[in-house]
């Protein structure tokens, strides 16, 4: 039977401004982060999280993302898209069942569409606002990379609670948490070997906004956010989980990347 891993990855970095992650500071200053995406084994099937900026960006990012890449500008290759480095782990596209996104943005959409056996989870308020957002968050959705009729979805409603046990066993459990956008989510796993990790992915995108020093820059509600990172401190607090921040450079740097696993 296949153990329960968790892998970790990134595609490159994005280059933004200090005030596009820390609210109202840093003024213009340039700034970059990395941009995770996560692999977890399973015996029900292989489960991907995010997938991180989509590889068409290594080649034509204003190409693929349009006016946004004049703002934020990807900086990865080829060979650091999602696919190309599950791949050189030794495994194939067919063993992923799951992607699982946490939400819709452009740098979190990079394995939508390229693993022809996998259903997409996303919550439904993240997947419908995605088609329709208000003005000041239309850059961020770049619709042709979810607006595909060819894949297979599983929508979370709003009824079926904040805790959604993707294997029914306890190893991968997402976890609403909006805020940052309308429709976020995180992720609890637990592992083969008894380490709990919260991936909080975006809705605790510094261990700043975690720990309560500093909110993001890129908010769908303020109110949420915070109240979503209490949420997750809460479940932390219960299973001891190391938490992992959604973009923190200096944390990012401090974790085991694949081939190792947690």
């Amino acid at each position: 039977m296949t153990d329960i891993r968790l892998y970790m990855f990134d595609t490159g970095i994005l280059k933004c401004k200090y005030h596009d992650i820390y609210l109202n500071q840093g003024g213009d200053a340039d700034f970059e982060i990395p941009v995770p995406f996560y692999f977890i084994t399973h015996p029900k099937g292989n489960v991907i999280i995010d997938g991180g900026t989509p590889v068409e960006c290594a080649t034509d990012a204003k190409g693929h993302w349009g006016k946004v890449a004049e703002f934020f500008t990807p900086v990865l290759t080829p060979e650091q898209g999602c696919v190309a480095q599950i791949e050189k782990l030794g495994f194939s596209v067919d063993s992923v069942k799951h992607v699982v996104l946490s939400h819709l943005h452009l740098d979190h959409v990079g394995a939508v569409g390229r693993f022809p056996n996998a259903t997409h989870v996303v919550q439904r308020i993240e997947y419908e606002y995605a088609f329709t957002p208000d003005w000041f968050a239309v850059l961020a959705y770049v619709r042709k990379d979810f607006d595909r009729p060819d894949l297979k979805w599983l929508i979370l409603e709003d009824a079926w609670g904040d805790f959604y046990d993707l294997y029914g066993d306890g190893s991968i459990i997402l976890i609403r948490s909006p805020g940052h956008t309308i429709g976020h989510q995180s992720i609890l796993v637990r592992t083969s070997n008894g380490q709990s990790v919260l991936l909080a992915v975006d809705a605790a995108d510094t261990l700043d906004h975690w720990e309560e020093r500093a909110l993001p820059g890129a908010l769908h509600s303020t109110i949420d956010s915070v109240r979503s990172v209490k949420k997750l401190r809460a479940v932390q607090a219960k299973t001891g989980a190391l938490v992992v921040a959604g973009h923190d450079g200096p944390q990012w740097a401090t974790l085991k990347k694949a081939p190792d696993f947690y």
